[in-house]
């Protein structure tokens, strides 16, 4: 049963904390509405300013590729040993240096010109700017003719600079009538010139195509490395296929320069197509070169062959092929042409591939089984006559040469065909394009949202934050938990907030600045007067009537409630007379519009009497003694025994003494009138003051034998993450009489 009430018990806790978090975001919604507001109106004007990137496209196409005819594998032998284009390997081929680095060549990307923009708007004015013929370029805002705002425009045929200014910002000034001046980093002068002239100059070297801008007008201009600008580039073109083993290429660049993109993509589509069909060529070219070499060795090997024939027959006279003899040499014939083929197959295996490669091995087993074949035909041979035997030999060398020159000769022919009407395998589907209505970069909805997203987050940091570190208490059950009973929980007014304002100067001829005088109606007021029922019946087995009010710290409202307490006291017809017992910074004259001296710090120095230091107000039974002018040691003063004296003698002369004192955390002062007063009572403010103050306050008086009565909890004010309290919710209820 105990442990199910824990429990409970537990829960409740964790409920109460959630919605004390819940309430802290409630009771600090402005602070997160004004940071969503900024962060959003920061996010809009970062959307709106920031430059917009567009992205070219364009589609390539990648074929199988065929096993053509230029190579001397043939038809079978072309489709055994290739195999289709892999996507990945074309991509590695097309963002290669030998590709990209041409196109940043052709297209002169390592110069980089642009106009000097103004930060931040300037990239905004420039976009929104229309040329027409009347008006070709912007005029400059604010006078800042050295930015450009609108129509400027340079197009540098040739830069070349030294290697030490390599990749370094250079600035161009331009002048009148097409005039120019290059300028380093520090504002030095490098070389003068004109559009179209060539300029060769220091290392430097510049020619300007063509120059649109205001005398004054300047532009960034860098010569950057080949080599960073090539594999710049290799990382901002993407390539990527469409769909599985498609074949189909997809390459995208992204730019704030629309045409730059396109023009870019389409250099880099027309140096990969060429690149291609130059490989397919260069094999073909390879075979060729081949046969090329081989052929006049076979040519003279078949001369060498019918010199031989011709000479055996004029030695032996007149000599035929039988028939027997002639099937044979059809037969060796046949073999020796398709031995000498793979032959020439395997002498460009060779140059492909390593002698283990299987299809090398393949082919060496196939010319094994062919030239087994021919032998044992040749051992047939040997039964026939040594003439026919002869003259078979003979025969079948020449006519083995005549098949092999004569193949070749087809091949080499076919191949040169081949090589000139190449053609490669991957082709351009469409050209890059750009829609300039849709930039890819900001998207401004995404980064609004985003933004409005981080400011509220971090509004709500902000408000949790503050209410962690707020230690002040704002329940007055934990005052009570720490011993100190709370006689009134009196509520902020805002009527009290404006009328301190008012009495910040010195003395005026208005009235008093009393809350209770001023609006008796209100809840502040209505607070103090529960707190007069309780200190009546608080105050009745006192040692007198003498009440002393202090705090923790200053600024906590103590002489606000001295003040008015003593008016509604004063109000039920009892003598009362309120003391500023602080010497140092006292301010209740200021409430009661009175002047300071004389006060309590010149009687209890004997410069003035009683009579001199009570004032009268306008109050009726509330008189009031100022603090007088602030003396060097309060303290002592309050030690003296004319205080003592002073107390006893009002003590008889009115029904309550209330005495404003210093804070006690502060000073001593009110311990030393504590020690004198029958009633004492501290306030503590809404969220000022942590419970380890209040204690160390109680532990104070304490140690100098004064009991502390109870708490006054001054400026509550009605907050979410105060829920569950209940220390405030009857103060939106307010009973007062209707009529004026």
């Amino acid at each position: 049963m105990q442990n199910t009430s824990t429990s409970t018990a537990n829960d409740s806790s964790d409920e109460i904390d959630l919605l004390a978090l819940i309430g802290a975001l409630i009771d600090r919604k402005f602070t997160i509405i004004a940071c969503t507001v900024i962060f959003a109106l920061v996010g809009i004007a970062y959307a709106m300013l920031t430059t917009p990137i567009y992205v070219a496209n364009t589609v390539i196409q990648i074929e199988e590729k065929s096993s053509g005819i230029g190579s001397l594998l043939g038809e079978g032998g072309g489709n055994m040993f290739s195999k289709p284009s892999a996507a990945a390997t074309e991509i590695e081929l097309l963002k290669s240096r030998n590709v990209i680095g041409q196109a940043v060549s052709n297209l002169k990307l390592d110069v980089v010109a642009e106009p000097k923009l103004f930060p931040v708007i300037g990239p905004f004015f420039n976009r929104r700017f229309n040329s027409t013929e009347e008006q070709p370029i912007a005029p400059p805002f604010l006078s800042l003719s050295s930015y450009a705002w609108g129509g400027e425009r340079i197009d540098i045929f040739q830069l070349e600079v030294p290697s030490s200014y390599e990749g370094t910002e250079l600035t161009l000034r331009a002048g009148e009538n097409n005039n120019f001046t290059l300028l380093n980093a520090d504002g030095e002068e490098l070389l003068n010139g004109s559009t179209g002239q060539t300029i060769d100059e220091s290392g430097f070297k510049l020619q300007v195509a063509d120059l649109v801008a205001r005398p004054g007008t300047e532009f960034l201009v860098s010569k950057r490395s080949a080599l960073r600008t090539t594999l710049n580039y290799q990382g901002r073109i993407s390539a990527s296929e469409k769909g599985r083993d498609s074949g189909i290429l997809t390459l995208s660049l992204e730019s704030a320069l629309p045409a730059h993109a396109v023009s870019t993509l389409d250099e880099v589509s027309r140096l990969y197509v060429r690149q291609n069909v130059e490989r397919k060529s260069a094999e073909a070219q390879q075979s060729l070169d081949f046969l090329q070499q081989q052929l006049p060795k076979v040519r003279k090997d078949l001369e060498a062959a019918e010199s031989a024939l011709n000479a055996y027959q004029s030695s032996a006279g007149s000599v035929d092929i039988t028939i027997e003899t002639q099937g044979v040499l059809d037969q060796v014939v046949e073999l020796e042409t398709a031995i000498s083929e793979l032959m020439l197959k395997r002498s460009e295996l060779e140059r492909r591939f390593t002698r283990q490669h299987p299809s090398y091995q393949a082919l060496v087993e196939q010319l094994g089984q062919l030239e087994a074949r021919r032998d044992r035909l040749i051992d047939r041979v040997g039964s026939l006559p040594e003439t026919q035997q002869e003259l078979l030999r003979l025969a079948r060398d020449v006519k083995v040469s005549t098949e092999i020159y004569t193949a070749m000769l087809n091949t080499s022919q076919e191949l040169d065909i081949t090589r000139a009407g190449t053609v490669g395998n991957v082709r351009i589907i469409d050209n890059a394009v750009v829609d300039t209505s849709a930039p890819v970069k900001p998207k401004k909805a995404l980064i609004v949202v985003l933004a409005m997203l981080l400011g509220g987050m971090l509004g709500v940091a902000i408000a949790l934050l503050r209410h962690a570190l707020n230690r002040g208490i704002e329940n007055p059950e934990l005052i009570e938990q720490l011993g100190l009973p709370v006689y009134a929980s009196v509520p902020f007014s805002k009527d009290q907030q404006v009328l301190e304002k008012s009495f910040k100067g010195k003395f005026t001829s208005q009235g008093s600045h009393l809350l209770a005088a001023t609006n008796p109606a209100d809840l502040a007021i209505e607070s103090l007067r529960s707190l007069r029922t309780s200190l009546h019946f608080a105050m009745l087995e006192a040692k007198n009537n003498i009440l002393m009010i202090s705090g923790p710290s200053p600024s906590v409202g103590k002489s606000f409630v001295s003040a008015n307490l003593a008016t509604i006291v004063a109000q039920t017809g009892k003598k009362v007379v309120l003391i500023d017992g602080d010497m140092r910074k006292g301010y209740v004259h200021k409430l009661l519009n009175k002047e300071p001296e004389p006060g309590l710090s010149g009687l209890l120095v004997s410069t003035h009497t009683l009579a001199d230091v009570i004032h009268k107000t306008e109050i009726d039974n509330l008189h009031f003694i100022s603090r007088g002018q602030i003396p060097p040691n309060p303290s002592e003063l309050l030690m003296h025994a004319n205080f003592e004296s002073l107390l006893q003698q009002l003590n008889k002369m009115y029904d309550l003494v209330i005495i404003d004192t210093p804070p006690i955390l502060a000073v001593t002062d009110a311990a030393l009138v504590g020690r004198l007063a029958g009633t004492s009572l501290i306030v503590t403010r809404f969220g000022m003051n942590p419970a380890r103050e209040i204690q160390q306050t109680l532990l104070r008086f304490r140690n100098n034998g004064i009991d502390i009565k109870g708490a006054i909890f001054n400026a509550v004010e009605k907050k979410a993450s105060a829920y569950g309290y209940g220390n405030y919710g009857y103060y939106q209820y307010e009973y007062k009489s209707d009529t004026k």
